[in-house]
């Protein structure tokens, strides 16, 4: 029976990075993958994903370049093929870096195979037995079908396997308004597909604010997509053309949609249904969801879930910043919590939404004092300059201390302006010290002091 100090199950954005800590310490540690190397992020998930949105976006451009006095001769064309080896072979690189450097790591042992627990201690990977006084999950997530009338009876594509085309689709039916609905949805558009969404709440991205919603969906329908909201009791069926059929009740009745694919991007569960974490007296939620501290400790001494599989966040950053916990607290004598992380994340359509902190809705509910500041970026010189003026900024305060509550920038260039106020927030520094500060023309940075000296009371 190999025994290690400790050892992780999974490769993903805490994992590895974890693998490389523990290893500089002195530990040995084993790694176990059953899958490919890297996780969701660089598999199926960010890596793929963003590779797809930057030729989608250099398609659209090509079809503008009439707006910024460029002639192209005749018309756009999309080689998906060329497409999906080119988000293939990025993915792949960065797959074969993470493998190379955990093979090469000093102290540190890859398995590959499917790992269960045997109890607390012991963990088994096909024929071999691994023992460990600290174990670490990281198994990551998956997506969700939901029970829909139909579903299982007509192919339907996931976050994952749509990566697998190599040509585009005629009609793209989607299940699902919120981050990979959305951003799949505009890059099929893109590439020509005719494309249809169906979000069952009453707005788009139900978590942001209405008028964040509204505006994402005005950007959208703009560029031809359909958006259908309130689609509820939702049906799916063959098509007497041999497409699918997608049906809904309207305000005037049951709807149809006939495409030829569908899309299922209606949320993520984690990857914890054949751990056998009873075996080991893990605890998890009704969702499969491995319930965890404020440092990321299951209720089992010795064991951390870490990534997805803990409900803490379901992004490459939560999952990186895990690690950093874990790392700090084990190795640094660092006390670092989850609950110091302020919530970050990107809608990455085109332009995309940079998000930060409460929304206004969420602000209010505090019962606070609140302020907000709106800016239409058709007011930003930055913007204007490179022809995209679609979306706005707004802020979200705190009247009597001063601090910055939250933020939603949808527009050119926010997923990084955003980080201005991150960064403000994390130093507990009142925005007032923003709104004097000079920053670079033109950029869209520059006009957060100016929106943060137009606050009126919410």
């Amino acid at each position: 029976m190999p025994s290690f100090d400790a050892i992780i199950i999974g490769t993903g954005q805490a994992g590895s990075p974890l693998a490389g800590r523990l290893t500089a310490a002195g530990m040995k540690v084993a790694i176990i993958e059953r899958n490919l190397f890297g996780g969701t992020c660089v598999n199926t998930g960010c890596t793929p994903t963003k590779t797809l949105v930057a030729s989608a976006y250099a398609a659209h451009l090509a079809r503008r370049a009439a707006d910024y006095g460029v002639v192209l001769d005749g018309p756009v064309k999309i080689d998906m093929k060329k497409v999906k080896a080119r988000a293939d072979a990025v993915s792949g690189a960065s797959r074969d870096g993470i493998g190379n450097w955990l093979g090469g790591m000093e102290n540190c042992t890859v398995f590959r195979g499917h790992a269960r627990f045997l109890d607390a201690k012991r963990v088994q990977v096909g024929d071999e037995v691994l023992t460990a006084g600290k174990i670490f999950i990281n198994v990551g997530g998956r997506a969700i079908l939901p029970e829909i009338p139909g579903l299982a009876d007509v192919p339907h594509l996931t976050n994952s396997t749509i990566l697998d085309l190599d040509a585009v689709p005629e009609h793209l039916l989607i299940l699902g308004g919120s981050y990979i609905g959305l951003e799949f949805a505009q890059i099929y558009r893109r590439f020509g597909a005719k494309v249809t969404v169906f979000e069952p709440g009453p707005h788009l991205i139900r978590r942001e604010d209405e008028d964040i919603s509204q505006a994402v969906s005005d950007i959208l329908t703009a560029e031809g997509i359909d958006i259908v909201v309130s689609a509820v009791n939702l049906a799916v069926a063959k098509a007497a053309n041999g497409g699918i059929a997608v049906s809904h009740d309207g305000s005037n009745g049951l709807k149809t949609v006939t495409g030829s694919h569908l899309l299922v991007a209606t949320g993520r569960r984690p990857n914890t249904d054949d751990l056998d974490a009873d075996k080991a007296g893990i605890a998890l939620d009704a969702h499969g969801t491995i319930i965890v501290d404020d440092a990321l400790k299951t209720n089992v001494d010795g064991i951390w879930a870490l990534g997805d599989c803990n409900g803490k966040g379901a992004f490459t950053h939560t999952a990186y910043n895990d690690f950093e916990i874990v790392a700090a607290n084990l190795l640094d004598n660092d006390p670092r919590r989850v609950s110091d992380r302020i919530p970050v994340y990107a809608l990455y359509i085109d332009p995309p939404l940079g998000r930060v902190g409460l929304t206004e809705t969420e602000a209010k509910k505090t019962g606070k004092n609140i302020l907000v500041s709106t800016r239409p970026m058709t007011r930003v010189s930055r913007a204007i300059e490179k022809g995209e003026t679609q979306g706005f900024m707004k802020v979200v305060a705190d009247a009597d201390s001063g601090e910055i509550l939250g933020a939603a920038l949808l527009g050119t260039g926010c997923d990084e302006a955003v980080h201005s106020l991150i960064d403000v927030m994390y130093a507990k520094r009142p925005f007032e010290q923003v709104r004097r500060g000079v920053h670079i023309h033109p950029t869209v940075s520059e006009l957060l002091p100016t929106l943060l000296a137009e606050f009126r009371p919410a």
